[in-house]
């Protein structure tokens, strides 16, 4: 991986672990969720007239990106509801790379040498060790377990549709765009459907932290899509997951959080990760 596209990849982290502390603002999490997506949405499509479309033959993966990123959320907002954040996160985004890694060797032909195969397993793994530091996964409800392991499915499909369509498309900024209108739409959609106008509603107080949180995330997946036509998809999304790292650190350093030794330990497992990946 180019330094330039691994710098970049930490920094989306960055701003992936920015944007999930700052959802903070005291609506259900559907709420939280939703309101980040019409916030991307609206950024969007805002940007759109700015960048060249995709080419013809990449819009049905535009659209099942959209699909599986609403699938995906909605996947999230169910293992949440059956387990806490600070086991289901960790659990559902660290599986994913594993996921991305296999199917990218198979289907897509990408080659990963030992050293590379190890870097995703270190940080994978760390990640899932992560959701130890809210307790055994042995008390982890079955629900939970299963929403987890379900959005890590959502996860690792549209990291392989996105990679693969943004290539197809040849403009990765007018990809990304187009998808985060289309996820925007569906699932306010789904909202309006579910649970009726006042679903936006209930949206208003917590506009600037919907601002700032949606643009920190458009901005993370855009980087992320750029980096998928220029990188073995498997690098970048295990890269991305390091986005549990500086979540933690984040916690500790700037919210107080305290860290167990499980939390250091993963650290441990997730930057050893990140130095296999750049030897």
């Amino acid at each position: 991986m180019d330094t330039a596209v691994f710098l970049a990849v930490l920094g989306a982290a960055v701003m992936h672990a920015g944007w999930n502390a700052i959802v903070k603002v005291g609506l259900d999490r559907f709420s939280s969720i939703l309101l980040m997506s019409m916030v991307q949405g609206a950024m969007a499509l805002c940007l759109l007239p700015f960048f060249a479309a995709p080419l013809a033959a990449a819009w049905p993966w535009v659209a099942a990106s959209a699909l599986l990123h609403i699938g995906y959320k909605l996947f999230l907002i169910r293992a949440y509801q059956h387990g806490d954040l600070s086991q289901v996160y960790p659990l559902a985004r660290g599986t994913a790379p594993l996921i991305v890694a296999l199917v990218g060797a198979i289907w897509l032909g990408e080659s990963m040498t030992a050293g590379k195969t190890a870097a995703v397993a270190a940080i994978a793994l760390g990640v899932i060790v992560m959701s130890r530091s809210g307790g055994s996964l042995d008390r982890l409800p079955r629900k939970a377990l299963l929403y987890a392991l379900g959005t890590a499915c959502f996860t690792a499909s549209y990291t392989l549709v996105d990679g693969v369509g943004a290539r197809i498309a040849e403009t990765a900024s007018g990809y990304v765009l187009w998808m985060f209108a289309g996820d925007a739409l569906g699932l306010t959609g789904f909202a309006l459907a579910t649970r009726g106008p006042g679903a936006l509603g209930r949206l208003l107080p917590a506009w600037r932290s919907g601002i700032a949180a949606g643009g920190l995330s458009l901005g993370s997946y855009w980087i992320a899509i750029w980096a998928f036509t220029l990188a073995p998809l498997a690098l970048v999304a295990a890269l991305r997951e390091t986005s549990v790292l500086f979540a933690m650190l984040i916690g500790v350093f700037l919210l107080g959080e305290r860290a167990n030794p499980w939390r250091w330990i993963s650290a441990g497992l997730i930057l050893s990760g990140v130095v296999l990946m750049r030897l």
